[in-house]
């Protein structure tokens, strides 16, 4: 059966900060995921997907044009995409597609938000507020000068009920479009970037509640040797090496109640497909544009130059019609691959070079390329000043403000710039080797040491491999540090009334 066509619907579900190693279908012995499941079993599973950086602006830059963030220099929360550009939702634009955003931007400029949105991209600040936060109410229940203050680790108001999340609210909207008349007129992306798990770590019941006391998987721990010194300098800033209690086991058991509203919510958002009746040409996608510590390593949130797993690696599930189901691929792909399948599976083609492959072939059953390795890119470098979070004028509202729960994370980057230094990782199926400009390198043997706990950059038995990887890196960088344009200005060559052969006379 062919897979994908001129009619393709999509259906694009992106949580944002949902690892995958933390859902059912990926393995998790405790969380509940059903209706992630199912889509696992009806459609296909890449074991293996890795995003380009660990942040989500220059996360979602790079899976919209199919480049790494080193290409045009998305590296950071405040550089978005600008008309110049190209995007997946320009090409889906321009072929005919309705495109229907429900959730935060963190991609667009705001000119280039208008162009594919048009008048839906204007957004009145209470809506705005309701992308971000929906009407969900939530305390930090410790005062400032309690070591867990900086935790994240907050709880709902009283009464507030499910719908009240922005995920919630996203859903509803995208079920009530599925409804419409207009999800017939012409084929559609449903793009659904919503908010949770993303910290705080706070949900409203039964999910915040949903895993207390459970038998959870052991934490990476922390103060490992051989870590870089955000490692510390983290647990530091946010006072989290002086809590003495569970906090960071009921960051993870919050995390995993999160985790499982989103799975709620997106159950209601397959069965408004199946009432549609538009199931059969459309498209699902679920995946996320990074993951989270929730607790591993005695950390919490994400860091702009951390490549552990946990951030890296994402779920990727695909229900495409006529694909083989339960299909499950474990060889590495890398997140921005979505946007060259959803232009595969749309009979589109890109009009830029680009580093995306199609998963279409794996879609029907084919196995991944054994030999790939995946890469990212984060950090800053002390030349790029602006790039930092905790500018005191653009970041005022937490870089001058203790009482926000981001003004640790402020505070380090500007007093500690090495600790979030300019960072390339490279990940194979057996190894990952994570370059730093100014902070300790990493290479990690993951068939002994999947949890990425004992860091062997330096150990003079993995001396060939290092070298080898890192030769192979050198040999990445050459191959994608620029892209040329596929259009071509003609030049002298356009010189009219000239005969080219007068151009170039014989020597």
């Amino acid at each position: 059966m062919k897979i994908g066509g001129p009619a393709m619907n999509f259906i694009f579900f992106f949580p944002d900060e949902m690892r995958a190693e933390s859902l059912g279908c990926y393995g998790h012995p405790v969380v509940r995921t059903p209706h992630l499941d199912k889509l696992a079993s009806e459609g296909v599973l890449f074991e293996q997907c890795h995003v380009q950086n660990p942040v989500c602006s220059p996360s979602r830059c790079s899976l919209m044009t199919g480049l790494y963030p080193h290409n045009a220099g998305h590296r950071t929360l405040w550089h978005l995409l600008r008309p110049h550009e190209p995007s997946l939702f320009r090409y889906l634009k321009e072929a005919g597609y309705r495109i229907k955003w429900y959730g935060k931007n963190h991609l667009y400029s705001e000119s280039y938000l208008r162009e594919i949105m048009e008048d839906e991209a204007e957004q009145e600040q209470e809506e705005l507020v309701k992308t971000f936060a929906g009407t969900f109410r939530k305390k930090n229940p410790y005062g400032k000068d309690d070591p867990r203050f900086y935790s994240f680790l907050m709880e709902p108001e009283e009464d507030q009920g499910r719908e009240s999340t922005e995920t919630a609210i996203a859903i509803e909207r995208a079920a009530e479009f599925l409804r419409s008349e207009e999800a017939r007129e012409k084929p559609f992306m449903l793009y659904l970037p919503t908010l949770l798990p993303h910290a705080p770590y706070v949900v409203p019941e039964p999910y915040q509640g949903m895993y207390r006391g459970a038998e959870l998987p052991e934490p990476r721990p922390s103060g490992l040797p051989g870590k870089p010194s955000y490692h510390e300098l983290i647990r530091r800033y946010r006072r989290l090496d002086q809590i003495e209690d569970d906090t960071l086991s009921k960051v993870q058991e919050v995390y995993l109640g999160m985790i499982s509203h989103v799975d709620d919510e997106f159950g209601r958002l397959m069965q408004a497909l199946e009432d549609s009746g538009l199931k059969e040409n459309t498209t699902v996608i679920v995946a996320s544009d990074h993951g989270d510590y929730a607790g591993d390593y005695g950390l919490v949130e994400k860091w702009p130059n951390g490549m552990e797993d946990v951030l890296t690696r994402v779920p990727l599930i695909i229900r495409s019609p006529g694909n083989r189901a339960g299909h499950a691929v474990a060889e590495p792909v890398e997140l921005f691959d979505i946007m060259a399948t959803v232009l595969d599976l749309a009979n589109i083609e890109a009009a830029h070079d680009h580093f995306a492959r199609t998963l279409v072939p794996q879609l029907g059953g084919a196995s991944g390329d054994p030999q790939r390795a995946v890469y990212a890119d984060g950090g800053y470098d002390p030349r790029e000043p602006h790039c930092f979070e905790g500018d005191p004028v653009r970041d005022a509202w937490f870089a001058n403000n203790p009482e926000s729960i981001y003004w640790p994370k402020a505070r380090q980057q500007q007093e500690h710039p090495d600790s979030v230094g300019r960072t390339t990782m490279l990940r194979t199926g057996d190894y990952k080797l994570i370059r730093r400009t100014a902070d300790r390198s990493e290479l990690y043997d993951l068939k002994k040491d999947p949890r990425e706990l004992n860091n062997v950059y330096e150990d003079p038995s993995y001396a060939s491999i290092r070298s080898e990887l890192e030769s192979r890196l050198l040999d990445w960088y050459l191959h994608t540090s620029d892209v040329v344009p596929r259009d071509s200005d003609p030049g002298i060559f356009a010189i009219k009334g000239t005969r080219q052969a007068s151009l170039f006379p014989k020597l």
